[in-house]
């Protein structure tokens, strides 16, 4: 196959644990073509094709150099067998104008992972609401009313922004509400902004584990990012500890309900997040973690992943046929 991946600079990736390149590599193992482009290299004219000026690459084995550019070419995106949308947040503007770039090229015959239209469709952190008997009460406003009435009803609360990553911007006030309202004015922008606030899960000290689904099925293994001193984010970003584990009869029971459902809808890949017993966040842009898990426990990720990406470019093929 030709595969193109649409993800950040090449030279901003970290190999020791990027999962884009985890991709990559299990890719050209297999004898696959690849490619890499970012966002702002799409284009689309009037009377044309969505095409993208594109580094044809060969993945050198090396920890520096990893990569060795062949030639660069502008080509239409319907020319690969299969596109792999693996650009990191935030979901600004730029990124929702790519999802439609990407969603033409779709028309057009291009096979792209994940779909567009359901990037646009299950926003990160809304998509949860979708499940309510596996989250904890949440609630979605920009009201600073009915924030503080969730907590005086929950006591303790955690406040986030909807387009955070990597958890910025997370707060977490007690029952005593100490600099709730300035928390509020610095999240809700004097009610101009849409935040999301939840019922604080105190199993974040065990970590908050990163389920990995894949074709609708669940990676045996989680990783948990484990806050680390005085913080209450687990993430990776923010400090946490990465420690993979098999996943809890709860965390399989949560996969293999929404993973079917979300790989119907053109997400062959996706990111659970739980704390304890409840989800938190359903990860669909780029979700992370295959080399941790696979380092950690020799359950080889990247493999299912290409396996399923074989298996639906296929799919499609003899559809087409």
């Amino acid at each position: 196959m030709n595969i193109l991946f649409v993800a950040d600079p090449l030279e901003a990736f970290k190999t020791y644990k990027d999962t884009t390149f985890s991709m990559m590599r299990e890719a050209q193992r297999r004898g696959h073509r690849i490619a890499a482009c970012e966002p702002r290299h799409l284009s689309w004219r009037s009377g044309g094709v969505v095409q993208a000026q594109v580094r044809d690459i060969t993945l050198t084995g090396t920890e520096d150099d990893w990569f060795r550019e062949n030639r660069i070419e502008t080509r239409a995106l319907h020319a690969f067998d299969a596109v792999i949308m693996r650009k990191d947040p935030p979901f600004d503007s730029e990124y929702f104008y790519a999802t439609h770039l990407l969603e033409q090229a779709e028309r057009e015959g291009a096979r792209v992972f994940n779909k567009p239209a359901a990037l646009r469709d299950h926003p990160e952190k809304l998509a949860i609401m979708e499940f309510p008997q596996f989250t904890s009460p949440t609630l979605v406003t920009r009201r600073a009313d009915e924030v503080k009435r969730f907590h005086q009803e929950h006591g303790e609360i955690i406040l986030k922004p909807l387009d955070g990553m990597g958890g910025m911007g997370i707060f977490r006030v007690g029952p005593d509400g100490l600099n709730l309202g300035s928390i509020i004015e610095t999240l809700n922008h004097e009610g101009t902004t849409t935040i999301m606030v939840q019922r604080f899960v105190p199993e974040i000290v065990a970590g908050d584990k990163r389920v990995l689904v894949i074709g609708g099925k669940a990676v045996p293994f989680s990783l948990a990012r484990i806050p680390q001193g005085s913080e209450i984010r687990g993430n990776l970003a923010a400090g946490g500890k990465g420690v993979a584990q098999p996943l809890s009869e709860r965390d399989l029971e949560i996969a293999e309900a929404i993973g079917p459902r979300l790989a119907q809808r053109g997400l062959l890949l996706i990111g659970l997040d739980v704390i304890g017993s409840c989800l938190t966040e359903i990860n669909v842009t780029s979700p992370t973690c295959f080399q941790e898990i696979t380092q950690q426990t020799g359950f080889d990720v990247p493999k299912m992943f290409v396996d399923a990406l074989e298996e639906a470019v296929n799919a499609g093929t003899s559809l087409r046929a």
